[in-house]
């Protein structure tokens, strides 16, 4: 195999793991050998191998593709690694500047929370949240905002994994109450902590959108209830919004946007070789 050759599989792979990762429902075969425009044969033999690389997974019905484990442990890990880099950093400072408690920035991880980055206040009493630690769903305030505003499969993942442990007495543990709970959450925007994760601490978040207008990351304030109670949490949206969208601009800045299909012709002949 030349080096033309390779170079262009290793292109057709990587625009496959794009298009399954951006697409609004997972993709049929048929789909994405016309999206790739490649022989289906082809297409199904870079399909497999990403399965067994882990990359890709077929959905529960077989019938299509979504991403697997390790490409969503990959893509966590970038941006847990991105969340560091200085423009995004000095964002989530000049919040916590601003609001004058600690605040985090999150994402899905499974039917768990990721923390990607988090910056302290200077109060002598704080709840520590290490970064890259995970947290629950159910009970904490961008769990929730991401249960209210993502895909209903989200939901009945979490629903069908067992009871919903109980962290402190305020924890909603029936699914009939939490979904009246993120009904709320879907209409305000907002996600909230009513000290359901840990006694004595609250939190509202508000999301980060994708170039879909899709939520792919929350920005959160929490603090001891007595220095931060739950209304004060919600006053603060407006300044966590404003920090929202500053990280969306840093994820996608203007006249960024990469076609698919522009790359795709170009290789095209190459790749019919693999």
């Amino acid at each position: 195999m030349s080096v033309q050759t390779t170079s262009a599989v290793s292109e057709r792979a990587l625009l496959l793991l794009e298009i399954i990762a951006k697409a609004d429902e997972p993709p049929t075969l048929n789909e994405l050998v016309t999206l790739l425009q490649l022989p289906k044969a082809t297409t199904h033999r870079f399909i497999a191998l990403l399965e067994k690389l882990g990359f890709a997974q077929r959905t529960s019905d077989g019938r299509r593709y979504e991403i697997g484990p390790r490409l969503a442990a990959l893509a966590t890990d970038a941006m847990r690694h991105s969340f560091q880099s200085a423009p995004r950093r000095a964002i989530l400072a000049a919040l916590v500047n601003e609001v004058g408690e600690t605040c985090n920035i999150t994402m899905l991880d499974g039917t768990q929370l990721v923390y990607l980055d988090r910056v302290e206040s200077d109060w002598p009493l704080q709840y520590r949240l290490k970064t890259g630690s995970h947290v629950p769903l159910h009970c904490t305030a961008s769990g929730k905002l991401f249960l209210a505003l993502a895909p209903a499969t989200l939901r009945r993942a979490l629903f069908g994994a067992g009871p919903l442990e109980r962290h402190t007495p305020r924890t909603i543990t029936s699914p009939d109450e939490l979904e009246i709970e993120l009904e709320k959450i879907r209409r305000t925007q907002i996600g909230i902590d009513n000290e359901e994760f840990i006694d004595g601490m609250s939190a509202s978040a508000v999301p980060v959108l994708d170039s879909k207008g899709n939520i792919c990351a929350t920005v959160a304030v929490h603090g001891p209830t007595e220095r931060l109670p739950l209304a004060r949490a919600i006053e603060l949206a407006p300044a966590l919004k404003k920090a929202a969208l500053a990280l969306e601009n840093t994820f996608y800045p203007p006249n960024t946007a990469v076609s698919l299909k522009a790359g795709t012709h170009a290789t095209t002949a190459a790749a019919n070789k693999a």
